[in-house]
């Protein structure tokens, strides 16, 4: 990770006093302040404001300070629903695809990962995109991977399940493993794309998680994503019926439980545990009911809710699972994706809510492409809200591809801003930014017309208004940049507000600040 600052013990980038300057800085307050310089001290801001010397008096004991010439600085982007535990138990050197546009830039996005890869370790590439974001609409060949990688076996799987694709020395191990490999390097989805995904998850150890998980939160940090809600797995079956968004979820947190015990992880990560019981005593939900802590732990990790799945299917097995989730005082989160799901989830919502109120413990529908206003108010009724992603960016279609953003936001429920990152969607912020904004997919054409909603308000998805859903120990901690509150900072490599439409989806951090420490930097802000 360029520029990356040594973090202290217990998972904590070390404190450092920092001043940043000279800037155009979005506070994202209900005002919508900007200011030109904030200052952070242990940790948290001890001032923002316009002026260098005030800022100096609130951190006098020789902070670093940076001049950003006038660039733009945002709060840290909370990421309120995705799988960055998933993404960092990645076989290969897993390498995000999301901002690539044609089979060139997946050839020099690979030839760049390779640098300093031992010869013969897999480049992979495993969800996150979809070839129509591609000017080929189509996976690069065999023969491109092979001029990209050489030296080392490539294989590139298309959301859930692939189709895939691998280059010459990928081939030969594949083929060993029993996969089907086409003489173009094409596999096909299902089955042979879920034997090549399980032939590279058994090559996987300890120190290796423990590598993607830092690869992941680096990636993170470079699209200036600093707090995570992750969203958990399908539980591993350890057979080519695993998909990307299956793992062992009793085990996969593990690498990154140790990165933050060593003091090596950088990012803020929020734990959520899915469930899919399909016996009616819901063994599973009970045991973690019964044995683990909601809202446990520090700053840095801590645990969360029960979701994206809180039992298996929508039936009476799902009902009773909410209502002891209600019992035990947990959050929930579930996920809609159907024209009518929602509809069964919210009136269960209800349901659980006459017998144990739910008001105050901030239960979350996500995703909720269809959902409706009458529904929409139901759940704000009872104090719900909605994670809202651009997963549909990449594959929707139509004229309603959804999420209804522009009826959300004026609604007024609890809404937030996530990814859904890395199986079915993009991690990058900013690419979700450009669908809600122009409606757009990555064909270009307009999906969800008459939804767009503008740069701020996206932005206040992303930052001030995702704070909701983290509960209460982070709800005034993080999402806005104003004293005492902890000093996360992005400085960008562009003006998000003002750069023309097509070119949001480009927008990066050069500099990525949490808690006061430096923990990503391109080298351009000095």
């Amino acid at each position: 990770m360029a520029g990356a600052q040594p973090a202290a013990a217990h998972g904590r980038p070390s404190d450092q006093d920092l001043i940043l300057h000279n800037g155009s800085i979005h506070t994202m307050n209900r005002r919508h302040d900007v200011v030109r310089a904030i200052a952070i001290r242990d940790g948290r801001i001890a001032y923002t404001g316009n002026s260098l010397g005030a800022a100096l008096r609130a951190v006098p004991e020789h902070p670093r300070v940076v001049d950003l010439r006038g660039r733009v600085a945002i709060p840290g982007i909370i990421d309120n629903h995705n799988h960055i535990v998933l993404m960092g138990n990645r076989p290969g050197r897993h390498t995000p695809l999301e901002n690539a546009y044609s089979v060139a830039d997946v050839q020099q996005t690979y030839r760049a990962r390779a640098k300093g890869v031992p010869a013969g370790e897999f480049v992979t590439t495993i969800g996150g995109f979809h070839f129509n974001q591609f000017r080929e609409v189509r996976l690069p060949t065999l023969a491109e991977l092979d001029a990209a990688l050489p030296k080392h076996p490539a294989y590139v799987s298309v959301g859930f399940s692939g189709p895939s694709a691998t280059n010459s020395l990928g081939k030969a191990f594949f083929e060993a493993a029993g996969v089907v490999v086409g003489a173009d390097g094409a596999i096909a989805g299902g089955t042979q794309t879920g034997r090549a995904t399980l032939a590279l998850r058994q090559t996987l150890t300890p120190e290796l998680r423990r590598r993607g998980a830092r690869d992941a939160m680096a990636y993170a940090l470079s699209v200036g994503v600093t707090t995570h809600l992750d969203q958990g797995a399908f539980q591993a079956t350890g057979t080519p019926s695993d998909g990307a968004a299956h793992e062992d979820n009793y085990t996969m947190h593990l690498p990154f439980l140790e990165l933050y015990d060593q003091g090596l992880a950088p990012v803020r990560l929020r734990i959520n545990y899915l469930h899919m019981d399909t016996d009616a005593g819901l063994p599973t939900l009970e045991q973690r009911l019964r044995n683990t802590f909601p809202f446990f732990g520090d700053d840095m990790v801590r645990t969360g809710g029960i979701g994206e799945f809180i039992a298996g299917g929508l039936g009476p097995n799902w009902l009773e699972a909410a209502k002891r989730v209600a019992r035990a005082g947990w959050r929930a989160e579930v996920h809609s994706l159907s024209a009518t799901d929602f509809r069964t989830e919210i009136e269960g919502f209800e349901a659980v809510n006459a017998e144990v109120s739910i008001e105050d413990l901030r239960w979350v529908v996500a995703h909720v492409p269809f959902i409706t206003e009458d529904y929409v108010d139901r759940l704000k009724a009872i104090g719900g809200g909605l994670s809202l992603t651009g997963w549909r960016y990449l594959a929707g279609t139509g004229t309603t591809a959804g999420p209804p953003f522009r009826m959300i936001v004026d609604n007024g429920i609890h809404a937030g801003m996530s990814s859904d990152g890395m199986q079915i969607a993009p991690m990058n912020p900013f690419i979700h930014a450009y669908y809600a904004v122009t409606g757009r997919n990555a064909l270009g054409a307009v999906v969800n017309d008459g939804q767009q909603i503008t740069r701020r308000e996206l932005l206040d998805l992303y930052t001030r208004d995702n704070t909701w859903f983290l509960g209460k120990a982070d709800e005034d901690q993080l999402g806005v940049l104003e004293e005492d509150r902890l000093g996360d900072v992005v400085v960008l490599d562009r003006d998000y507000f003002r750069v023309p439409e097509d070119e949001i989806r480009q927008v990066r951090s050069v500099l990525t600040v949490v808690g006061g420490a430096i923990v990503h930097e391109t080298g351009k802000v000095r």
